[in-house]
């Protein structure tokens, strides 16, 4: 088990516990040696837990101490910083700048043995990092799919084919290179994929499409076994 793992899980222990709890038993929960025990309890106490006692009586933790309400295992802290460093390889820079928000509050949030985890540059996403679209703020598609606001769009398809359309986006999707807008199409009345490095220019509506978005969204999922929405010619 993993030093952080084995942290939580005595401070979990004292804190559930109303009588002092030996090393040994501790020790045979976590399947580690007593030795390891004491070493990871006088690290605790580094770390101002407030455990009391000793070798051969206990260990018991003062009360009120808590954890905060933010808490993760060591494999949940692990998903999120894989999650977060994935995050990184979108073109979408106001999720990139959210990211770094995010790793920090769970970091002044966690105690420091998972806080750790942040820091120890084990896990990483590599890669190609998408740029981002030229023509097109991902935000602005981020705030008008939860918005249902329609989009103006100036695109340019696979072919090379300048179009003007009015879409109503209902989701994005993250490819390594690119991000593709699912949308309704009024001029092909079809729903269809947009590539985000293809829009050249991209302008908020004041029309809305609301009370439609969650139906449009179950269409597209339940298509996925199907056909799908093909991208846009």
């Amino acid at each position: 088990m993993p030093k952080a793992s084995r942290l939580f899980e005595i401070i979990q222990t004292l804190r559930l516990a109303r009588t002092p709890v030996t090393a040994a038993a501790m020790a045979e929960t976590l399947e580690v040696s007593q030795r390891t025990v004491y070493r990871d309890v006088l690290a605790l106490q580094a770390m101002r837990v407030p455990i009391e006692g000793d070798r051969g009586i206990g260990y018991i933790m003062r009360p009120g101490f808590d954890l905060p309400p933010l808490m993760f295992s060591i494999e949940e802290m692990e998903a999120l910083v894989l999650a977060l460093a994935l995050l990184e390889r979108t073109g979408d820079g106001e999720l990139k700048e959210a990211a770094k928000r995010v790793g920090a509050k769970i970091a002044g949030a966690v105690p420091a043995p998972l806080r750790q985890v942040l820091h120890t540059n084990t896990l990483h996403a590599w890669g190609s990092v998408a740029p981002a679209p030229p023509g097109l703020d991902l935000a602005l598609v981020r705030r008008a799919i939860r918005d249902e606001r329609k989009l103006d769009l100036a695109y340019r398809d696979e072919q090379g084919q300048a179009t003007e359309r009015t879409i109503w986006p209902v989701a994005l999707i993250y490819y390594s290179e690119t991000a593709n807008i699912v949308a309704w199409c009024e001029l092909r009345q079809a729903r269809r994929n947009f590539r985000s490095d293809r829009v050249a220019r991209c302008a908020a509506c004041d029309s809305f499409f609301r009370g439609k978005g969650d139906r449009l969204r179950q269409e597209w999922i339940s298509g996925w076994n199907t056909s799908g929405a093909r991208d846009d010619t």
